[in-house]
């Protein structure tokens, strides 16, 4: 179980990074944990140049969980260019669900996470 506690807080570190490098002035994250099932809640500003980078969001999260790419790869979130769409592909594999609320200049996400 600390293994996948472990990948939900690589989640977060890149969520993180990936709205700073758009410009988030703050940034708020959470873990909730109850029993197998795990639910990251994060919540970032963003500057309003970059909202086409967003329009996106909820396609690239909501990528089909591929467990033997997310278990082989899942170190590697955090290590790309910060604000690089390619490491929320990889978020999305690693996830099982994806809520993104886009509001003019604040994203509000819930991702769903089975914590095997």
């Amino acid at each position: 179980m600390i293994h996948e506690m472990k990948k939900a807080s690589r989640i977060i570190e890149e969520l993180t990074m990936y709205f700073l490098a758009l410009g988030s002035t703050h940034v708020e994250s959470s873990i909730d944990k109850e029993g197998r099932k795990g639910t990251i809640h994060f919540k970032a500003n963003y500057d309003s140049q970059y909202r086409y980078r967003l329009d996106n969001l909820e396609n690239l999260l909501n990528q089909p969980k591929n467990k033997g790419m997310a278990d082989l790869y899942w170190e590697l979130a955090g290590s790309g260019d910060p604000g690089e769409s390619n490491q929320l592909l990889l978020v999305g594999m690693m996830i099982d669900q994806a809520e993104v609320k886009l509001e003019d200049s604040q994203v509000s996400l819930v991702l769903h996470k089975e914590l095997e």
